[in-house]
């Protein structure tokens, strides 16, 4: 089975889930499920904060923010409604993405924690 909570959560293949958790009981699914979200949340107002701190602000000019020395504005700071939408888009599928793959971990460590904490 994969773990899909209320469908805000990417699908997670089983082989990405910790063996635990897949042998194991639905109410330790749920508690790795809440893990998965936490972490996701996280790796979302990170790459978050990652995608703002790249966009050119029309009120700054920072002379460091343009290293290629050409003056061109193109790229993930550029600030066309293409360009606008894709940086609203990227947290989102990033953190989509890591916990596809199984996550950065730290989920797993929750879960124990709350499995422990539960005990």
């Amino acid at each position: 089975m994969s773990v899909d909570p209320l469908s805000s959560l990417p699908v997670v293949p089983d082989t990405a889930l910790p063996a635990d958790v897949r042998t194991g009981s639905d109410k330790d699914k749920q508690t790795y499920q809440a893990a998965l979200g936490f972490e996701r949340q996280l790796l979302t107002q990170l790459t978050q904060a990652m995608v703002s701190t790249t966009q050119n602000g029309d009120d700054s000019s920072d002379s460091s923010s343009d290293d290629s020395g050409d003056g061109s504005d193109a790229g993930i700071g550029s600030s066309d409604a293409v360009t606008q939408a894709y940086n609203q888009m990227l947290p989102d599928q990033l953190a989509d993405s890591l916990i596809s793959g199984g996550g950065t971990g730290l989920a797993e460590n929750l879960y124990r924690a709350l499995r422990e904490g539960q005990s």
